[in-house]
């Protein structure tokens, strides 16, 4: 009988976030490993042996380890979710593939960059960040007024992937107000079947 996932997070890392949430969507039982990133166990040399980058996440699948969340994402849906969140047709997978990208680069680089600011004093220039931010906003509310999801008519690993930074945006000063798209597609997602939140930090506009 195989074991649980077993997923190496830190509860405030929106990268670990995306993992435990596809876990969740796919009803795969699954344990937490939490990592204490604050004393550096990221860097132990037991931690280097499975993801020798030192980030989370990481998952065991049964003695398969895997690193990047995006990966893991891929991994999942390609080996427990059939074709439901990553379809197999050329099209589908170059449009998922484009928001893999935005959540490793334009989300990375603004409200996920903003946030580390708030939450984990990281030394990156606010003002521009959260300018980044807002620039990213609005291309996505601009798409999601012609599309239920950022790939499509359903729900994909696109969603997963960019779902946990966008939605806790306002905890590194970016409003979410002026997105209405955006903030009903995040509404959407938190409606489906399996859907788990991000612990929230009340700090940035989270804090009145």
């Amino acid at each position: 009988m195989s074991q649980p996932i077993k997923l190496y997070r830190h509860p405030l890392s929106g990268h670990a976030h995306r993992v435990e949430l596809m876990l969740s969507l796919l009803q795969l039982p699954y344990e937490l490993v939490s990592v204490d990133l604050a004393n550096g166990e990221h860097k132990s040399a037991e931690f280097l042996a499975i993801n020798a980058f030192g980030q989370v996440p990481v998952i065991d699948d049964n003695g398969t380890f895997i690193s990047d969340s995006n990966a893991i994402l891929v991994y999942l849906a390609k080996r427990y979710g059939g074709d439901s969140w990553q379809p197999q047709d050329a099209l589908a997978e170059a449009r998922i593939q484009r928001w893999l990208s935005v959540a490793a680069g334009q989300v990375a680089y603004g409200p996920a960059a903003a946030r580390l600011i708030t939450v984990f004093g990281a030394s990156f220039n606010a003002e521009e960040v959260i300018a980044r931010a807002h620039t990213l906003l609005k291309v996505m509310d601009a798409e999601l007024a012609h599309s239920p999801f950022l790939a499509g008519a359903k729900p994909s690993i696109a969603d997963v992937s960019n779902y946990s930074y966008i939605a806790h945006a306002p905890e590194g000063n970016v409003s979410l107000e002026p997105y209405p798209n955006v903030r009903a597609w995040l509404q959407r997602i938190e409606a489906l079947p399996g859907f788990v939140p991000m612990q929230r930090t009340v700090i940035g506009l989270q804090a009145a």
